[in-house]
């Protein structure tokens, strides 16, 4: 039986090489997708960091899913959304 005490404050960012392990990928591989902007990520200068967010709805949305979430076509998604709003001139709130 563990002794650990669970983190009562989590951390709102993960660095790559953590996030990496979460994910069981290499960082190279998840450097690469946050580089063509197919996995979220926050550039600070010359580090990237992961929100902690992220990962638990990627977490979240396999598990309901029951399938595979493909992290690639979401952020195709999101820069199309962002593109259409950008080309309509803003949210239409």
């Amino acid at each position: 039986m563990s002794t650990a005490i669970p983190n009562a404050n989590p951390p709102a960012f993960y660095t790559v090489r953590e996030a990496a392990q979460i994910l069981r990928v290499d960082p190279a591989t998840l450097y690469r997708a946050i580089r063509e902007d197919a996995f979220p990520a926050v550039r600070v200068r010359t580090r990237y960091v992961v929100p902690a967010a992220a990962l638990h709805k990627l977490v979240t949305e396999a598990a309901e899913s029951g399938g595979c979430v493909d992290v690639a076509r979401l952020a195709s998604e999101r820069r199309t959304a962002r593109e259409i709003e950008r080309l309509s001139g803003g949210p239409s709130w």
